[in-house]
Order: structure tokens, then C-alpha cells, then sequence
């Protein structure tokens, strides 16, 4: 079993940035694929980006490449997500989630672990 705690939400401007952290639970998140998801007021949950075992490869939703970027530290079984560049539909609250399955799964049903979510605002 794996607990996500994720952190770093928050109010920001549109153009501002914000840093999530995801910390886990388990002794090593290295064997898991790491992701976040979105969920915007009325809307589905939606894939955002996932990163590879090692940390070497990610997968990014089109709506955040160039802007968001994912990285994570299995020493401190930790993930992260650097947003910039952050827009008013970016708004959503984010969930950290876990996999041991493969980089490129993007529906929710194929992940096995999530956190509770943080909230996202940006304001116009």
C-alpha cells in the first residue's frame, strides 16, 4: 500500500508559477510510475503528466508541454511538479497518483494509488 500526500497549492496570478511536491509513504516509490491528474469544477479527472520509473522519461498532456514539468527524487520518495506560465484553466485541484503499470497510461482506472489532491486556483 502506498499513501500520496501532495502540497504546495495555492492561489496564484495567471502568468505566476507554483511547485507541487508529492510525498509518499512507501520505503521506494522506485518502482512505480509517478503522475499527477486534474480535476477541473464539473469536469472529469484528467491526465496531466507522468514520469518514468528511473526519472529519465515523462509524458506530457498537450494542454501543459512547455509550461509544467515533472521530476521526482526516489531517495526522498518525492515528486514533483513545477508549473509556470499558469493559466486561469489550470485551475483544478491536482492529485498525485501511482503505477505499476506504464508510463503512457493516461486513464485513471490504470492507476492504482492517488493522494487526497490540492487545490489549484489561478486568477485572471
Amino acid at each position: 500500500q502506498v499513501q500520496l500526500v501532495e502540497s504546495g497549492g495555492g492561489l496564484v496570478q495567471a502568468g505566476g508559477s507554483l511547485r507541487l511536491s508529492c510525498a509518499a509513504s512507501r520505503r521506494t516509490l522506485s518502482d512505480l510510475v509517478m503522475g499527477w491528474f486534474r480535476q477541473a469544477p464539473g469536469k472529469e479527472r484528467e491526465f496531466v503528466v507522468s514520469i518514468s520509473r528511473s526519472g529519465i522519461s515523462t509524458y506530457y498532456a498537450d494542454s501543459v508541454k512547455g509550461r509544467f514539468t515533472i521530476s521526482r527524487d526516489n531517495a526522498k520518495n518525492t515528486v514533483y511538479l513545477q508549473m509556470n506560465s499558469l493559466k486561469p484553466e489550470d485551475t483544478a485541484v491536482y492529485y498525485c497518483a501511482a503505477s505499476s503499470g506504464s508510463l503512457y497510461n493516461s486513464r485513471n482506472n490504470q492507476w492504482d494509488y492517488w493522494g487526497q489532491g490540492t487545490q489549484v486556483t489561478v486568477s485572471s
